[in-house]
């Protein structure tokens, strides 16, 4: 997970927002990430615009903390931004 991600509490979380040149490699990487979402069954908030696109991760139920669960997440998008720049 990069060190672009922000760990909050109160209610525990992760937040980051990822900017991007155009419009297509905003909506590129919001495809990649809803097939991610689908495949891991988590699904996080999403805030976007033209040319970013906020992501707030919650922890899950009964729990006080962010996991590693949603950690590995946050590094597997973090992995979907690399790899559509390339």
């Amino acid at each position: 997970m990069s060190g672009n991600w922000q760990e909050r509490n109160r209610p525990a979380r992760l937040e980051r927002r990822y900017d991007f040149e155009n419009y297509e490699a905003l909506r590129d990487f919001l495809d990649r990430a809803a097939e991610l979402s689908e495949r891991e069954g988590l699904y996080p908030d999403i805030g976007f615009g033209r040319d970013y696109v906020n992501m707030t991760i919650h922890i899950e139920d009964g729990e006080t903390a962010v996991s590693d669960t949603q950690r590995n997440f946050a590094q597997q998008l973090d992995e979907l931004l690399s790899d559509s720049t390339h």
